[in-house]
């Protein structure tokens, strides 16, 4: 593995067939990719959302580095047909979560002030805003 990669690849979550990565260049967060390995169909699918502005050659190789640092990695028994990567450009403007903890984290804008019903059963149920 070539440790002069310019990107540095922080792994969110990882389950049987998928994984979500947080791209950094230096301290900068510069994207996000979730990958989904499609075993049957020997696909790998991938998501790749950029934060900043990449010419057409960064963007390339990036991707080679994630290919190379993740997905031939992946299985070496796995052999893949195809490589699929759709790129966006976008920008994070919220979070939210079920988890009740992630209260402390809410900003301190109020949310749903005039909401007049008076039904809290549910409220523990929704999604909570963490940013």
């Amino acid at each position: 593995m070539d440790t002069n990669y310019r990107y540095r690849l922080s792994r969110l979550v990882r389950t049987q067939s998928s994984e979500i990565f947080l791209l950094w260049e230096e301290d900068r967060r510069i994207g996000q990719l979730d990958l989904h390995f499609a075993i049957e169909s020997r696909t790998i699918h991938a998501t790749l959302i950029l934060e900043a502005d990449l010419p057409v050659s960064v963007e390339e190789e990036l991707l080679a580095q994630i290919d190379d640092d993740i997905v031939s990695s992946y299985l070496p028994s796995f052999e893949r047909e195809d490589f699929l990567v759709t790129v966006f450009r976008g920008e994070e403007i919220s979070n939210y979560t079920d988890s009740s903890g992630a209260l402390d984290d809410m900003d301190d804008e109020p949310f749903g002030e005039d909401d007049d019903d008076d039904d809290d059963d549910d409220e523990d149920d929704r999604p909570r805003r963490i940013r």
